[in-house]
């Protein structure tokens, strides 16, 4: 939560604070074209180009929540720095669409939270079923691949294979790089504020944002930010250290979605959401 920080957070929602910004640099990475080389710019030129493709997101697509008090902790809106009866949301779930020949079709569905049941920073990349699947009826969901950003850096692909001996049962299995398993006594991940000085300093601003991707972020984000505004929606209420809004579980619902209970893997109260009829890519980042 916002543990008497509310004030400042209470001016920028967290669209504004987290989703326009972070996650959508994400998606900009995941879903740009190979740049030409590795330089600032060539990279640069790629992310803008994704986000250009990108439509103005719609108030159909999106669903904001505001936390409640539950499980003896505070609600949003019981932090003496927030306003009385503010609707500034603690929890945005939103779906954009690139319209390009490579992603015409695929949600990039990002969302983001304060007071989630787990805090936590990923990129999953869900596959669409395989035509002639010999397994269908059998529990197989599809193939998808994770990159944690936080905490714990770890890529995982997680497949669907048929489990050992004489039955017919098939399990989800991971390929597994933990960073810190693969890499002991070599690693020394740098914070992220660390990594841009020492990149402003050498002079490299592949991780900067340059002007034009900055308009291009807010023309996406813009009309929405400008429709909450205006019409004064009331956030969904959710409680603390739940999933989130009941509606943001229909609208991945919506989407093709479902929820299914992880097995071992990436953290202890992690759920997969998995897609049934179309590839998709999930951002995420919560709190």
């Amino acid at each position: 939560g916002t543990q008497g920080r509310g004030g400042y957070f209470d001016e920028y929602g967290m669209i504004r604070d987290v989703m326009q910004n972070h996650l959508l640099q994400l998606l900009a990475l995941v879903a740009m074209e190979t740049p030409i080389s590795l330089s600032a710019d060539d990279i640069r030129n790629r992310k803008v180009e994704a986000l250009r493709c990108i439509d103005p997101i719609k108030m159909q697509d999106v669903v904001v929540g505001q936390y409640i008090a539950a499980k003896g902790q505070e609600g949003y809106l019981d932090d003496k720095t927030v306003p009385d009866g503010s609707i500034t949301p603690t929890y945005a779930i939103a779906a954009l669409y690139i319209n390009n020949a490579r992603w015409s079709g695929v949600p990039f569905i990002l969302s983001c939270g304060k007071a989630l049941d787990e805090k936590l920073v990923d990129i999953r990349v869900q596959f669409k079923p395989t035509s002639g699947n010999l397994f269908e009826g059998r529990g197989v969901s599809p193939n998808e691949l994770v990159m944690r950003v936080q905490p714990d850096e770890a890529i995982f692909l997680r497949c669907m294979t048929k489990a050992p001996g004489l039955s017919d049962e098939v399990a989800a299995v991971e390929m597994d790089l933990t960073y810190k398993k693969h890499f002991q006594g070599s690693l020394d991940l740098p914070d992220a504020y660390e990594r841009l000085i020492l990149d402003a300093l050498n002079g490299d601003s592949s991780l900067f944002v340059r002007d034009d991707e900055l308009a291009a972020a807010w023309r996406i984000f813009t009309p929405v930010l400008t429709t909450l505004d205006a019409d004064k929606v009331q956030p969904d209420a959710y409680e603390f250290g739940s999933a989130g809004p009941e509606r943001a579980k229909q609208m991945l619902e919506r989407l093709g979605f479902f929820e299914v209970v992880k097995g071992d893997g990436i953290t202890e109260t992690e759920k997969k959401r998995m897609i049934q009829q179309m590839e998709s890519f999930s951002l995420g980042e919560r709190a």
